[in-house]
């Protein structure tokens, strides 16, 4: 029995080790998740809910498309290889809705990047060689909205902006989404350490008890 009680006393400092190597690694990939989450806060924070603060069409509206028509054509650049761009065009469509029902008429957008490249065309398509392919693309944009005829939209609710817009960039889900996983993994990350501390602090109570008890 002595030789038991022996070989499991020496055995101890060992399981200990063990022990403590495995609270170091679940401190080490808890402080790991807590730091991914917060440079994922940081990136998120200067990419999507940036792009959502600034966005001003936050109104939700239902909008009648009254007119869709490709009116003229705007010039654009293309890459043909290094440091060559030759020109090309693309049509402008020009979508035309009511707001509500009602007799306010306004020009929509596809999204907050059209207003700042050319307000004045529905859909910014990317600069082909091909226009034929270009045109009946958006030929193809102007016949499903006329056949929708109602769509869902947004518009600035101080009416700072005219324009109203199809689609939001990063809308209110796309948000959500965004900050879902990144607070899933602070959380984890949170409760991983405070259960490694809890175990420890558990650890040494319960061998200063069995200290007394000597």
């Amino acid at each position: 029995m002595r030789g038991n009680c022996q070989d499991a006393s020496s055995l101890l400092p060992f399981y200990r080790s063990i022990y403590q190597k495995i609270h170091d690694r679940a401190i080490l990939l808890g402080l790991s998740m807590v730091l991914f989450s917060v440079m994922m806060y940081f990136l998120l924070g200067i990419t999507v809910l940036r792009s959502y603060s600034d966005s001003v069409w936050t109104d939700e509206a239902s909008c009648t498309v009254v007119n869709a028509t490709i009116t003229w054509y705007e010039n654009c650049s293309y890459s043909c290889g290094a440091e060559c761009w030759r020109s090309s065009s693309y049509p402008c469509l020009q979508v035309y809705v009511s707001l509500n029902s009602s007799e306010k008429v306004v020009r929509l957008l596809h999204n907050e990047e059209t207003q700042d490249s050319n307000p004045e065309c529905f859909y910014i398509p990317k600069c082909y060689k091909d226009y034929a392919a270009t045109l009946a693309m958006l030929q193809n944009i102007s016949e499903r909205l006329r056949s929708q005829s109602r769509v869902q939209c947004f518009v600035d609710p101080t009416d700072r902006m005219k324009n109203a817009i199809l689609t939001q960039i990063h809308g209110r889900v796309a948000v959500f989404h965004s900050l879902f996983w990144p607070t899933c993994t602070l959380i984890g990350g949170t409760i991983l350490i405070a259960m490694v501390k809890l175990t420890q602090y558990l650890s040494i109570m319960c061998e200063r008890l069995s200290h007394i008890k000597r």
